[in-house]
């Protein structure tokens, strides 16, 4: 991957239903209160709620990621890192690498994209099913995006803070938290690199 890769957003074929929730979900962030905002809505499909709301934070997260790819290079960033005691390691299933974290956004972005274009893994037709491991599905990309947050506040704060876009990334964020933890889509220890960040965030406010 070069430095000027730039991660297409992803652009459902989304049905009726779908694009109803998705504006129900605008709507209620735009309330400003998250924690509602993450609530699932009355009567609504579970594995819905949380497929159309992935597409979304893959999207926020790819735009997040863009706004400090030009500083994330293999040069400066060798290892994907969060802090000195956090490094991950991309695994395709096959084989697990110790890379770049550009290179590790790379593949995690490309493989994210490719579950979400697979019609069998996140229909995009009204009543078609969820394929029962869905929701496993749902939280190993999850567990992946929150390692790109993990990574962008370890090792690019300041850069995020010379743009000004703290309080776009601490609002991404926060959405994100209530989220996963709404729904149980990340086990707790996954949390760890920015526990105290979560804590005062989004638990304190």
């Amino acid at each position: 991957m070069n430095n000027n890769t730039t991660f297409k957003l992803r652009r459902r074929a989304l049905d009726i239903k779908q694009t109803e929730l998705l504006k129900h979900a605008s709507a209620t962030l735009g309330s400003g209160n998250l924690r509602e905002a993450v609530k699932l809505p009355q009567g609504e499909d579970l594995n819905e709620w949380i497929a159309v709301n992935i597409v979304d934070f893959f999207n926020q997260t790819c735009m997040l990621y863009g706004t400090i790819s030009e500083k994330c290079t293999a040069t400066s960033c060798p290892k994907m890192c969060a802090g000195p005691k956090y490094e991950y390691y991309w695994s395709d299933g096959r084989k697990t690498i110790s890379c770049s974290a550009p290179e590790y956004v790379d593949y995690l972005m490309t493989w994210v994209q490719e579950q979400l274009d697979d019609e069998s893994s996140f229909p995009s037709q009204i009543g078609k099913p969820f394929p029962a491991n869905f929701m496993t599905v749902a939280q190993t990309i999850m567990k992946r995006l929150f390692r790109v947050y993990a990574h962008i506040y370890r090792e690019h704060f300041d850069y995020i803070e010379q743009l000004k876009a703290i309080e776009h990334l601490n609002t991404s964020f926060k959405h994100f938290v209530l989220f996963v933890t709404e729904f149980k889509l990340i086990e707790q220890k996954q949390l760890a690199p920015l526990q105290d960040l979560i804590n005062k965030l989004v638990w304190s406010s």
